[in-house]
């Protein structure tokens, strides 16, 4: 289940509610009683460990995996250069 974060409008209490993606959102603040609570758009907290996102990790045993982040062993492309300034004068 998701954990929801919601914000009162009135006094401002910041709460975290864990819930079903199907339950209602809370229309009481806790803390003030009154009924302007708001569902706040925060960020996830998970972290992304590995070497890089896979095509897909349920492949057969005789499948090879191809990494879609790109290959870590391989050379990384040298940039372009940049243009050199033109030597133009202004007279």
């Amino acid at each position: 289940m998701p954990i929801y974060e919601f914000e009162c409008a009135s006094c401002g209490h910041r709460f975290d509610r864990l819930q079903k993606m199907s339950d209602p959102d809370p229309s009481v603040c806790p803390a003030c009683d009154v009924a302007e609570v708001k569902r706040r758009l925060s960020a996830p907290g998970f972290r992304l460990a590995g070497s890089g996102w896979y095509e897909t990790d349920f492949k057969k045993d005789g499948d090879k995996k191809r990494n879609l982040a790109g290959d870590s062993s391989a050379p990384a492309a040298a940039p372009a250069p940049a243009p050199a300034p033109s030597s133009s004068s202004d007279s």
